[in-house]
């Protein structure tokens, strides 16, 4: 990443053809959580298309409250901020706009077929290769009238130092496509690809192809799984999702809709 160095920051990274947007990018050595650090940045007024990188989390998180740990250089830890006129229900395809953006970057530089496991899950043989993370509240008055912040974090395992991965179900890049992988290229596809798809959000029509585009790439669809709530667990079989994201699975020839908890694929 070329740029000027403040403080351990990088800043103001090159930016792929056409891009206008995801332009500012500041990469710190180490920090908390990418997410908690570009809230704080969005609620002190910063515009859609900021984004930071850094190469350790000390306090990286997942769904559910869960630690993200990733040993420091090993991945691919950023976050992104968007301010979209949304309704609540379709806040979901911020992270879908995310997942897809991530898949094709994955794709073109590991050379894997990259997958979706419902909900926010990148994976490759049924082995986890990374997360999005997305966090939402009111914009407040320095964004466009009825828009949400919302910061999406992305996480990809570009290369693992530590113990076995397939020890923890896990997979990186570099392991799925025997390919050495430029961690810098990889986010400079993934942010052109965010931009490319930005659009998308402000029109129906973009957002029912986004909404077909996910479900087209979700691996959970079509699969016998195991559905873990707070006070219940069901299996079934997933048979597709609804207009606001949630899983539509059958249990015993009834239709259940599943909008967060943990899913397993049994099969």
């Amino acid at each position: 990443m070329d740029g000027s160095r403040d403080e351990g920051m990088v800043w103001r990274m090159s930016r792929g053809p056409g891009r206008t947007l995801f332009t500012d990018v500041r990469l710190f050595d180490e920090l908390d959580s990418t997410n908690d650090w570009l809230l704080g940045e969005a609620r002190r007024g910063a515009p859609e298309g900021l984004v930071v990188v850094t190469l350790h989390q000390r306090a990286g998180r997942g769904r559910l409250g869960r630690r993200w740990e990733a040993q420091p250089g090993s991945s691919l830890l950023m976050s992104a901020l968007m301010r979209p006129v949304l309704a609540p229900g379709d806040l979901h395809l911020v992270t879908a706009l995310a997942a897809l953006a991530a898949v094709a970057a994955c794709t073109e530089h590991g050379g894997v077929e990259v997958g979706i496991k419902w909900p926010n899950d990148l994976v490759v043989n049924d082995r986890k290769l990374g997360g999005i993370l997305a966090e939402a509240e009111p914009s407040g008055p320095e964004g466009p009238p009825g828009s949400t912040i919302v910061v999406v974090g992305i996480g990809i395992n570009v290369r693992w130092p530590g113990p076995a991965a397939d020890e923890v179900g896990a997979t990186f890049l570099e392991e799925a496509g025997r390919v050495e992988v430029d961690r810098d290229a990889l986010l400079e596809t993934l942010l052109d690809e965010m931009a490319r798809r930005r659009p998308q959000l402000d029109d129906p029509v973009g957002r029912r192809a986004l909404a077909a585009d996910f479900a087209a790439h979700c691996t959970t669809i079509g699969r016998e799984v195991r559905v873990v709530l707070p006070q219940e667990t069901f299996t079934g079989r997933a048979t597709g999702l609804t207009e606001s994201g949630a899983l539509r699975v059958v249990v015993a020839g009834s239709e259940r809709t599943v909008t967060a908890g943990d899913v397993v694929h049994v099969r």
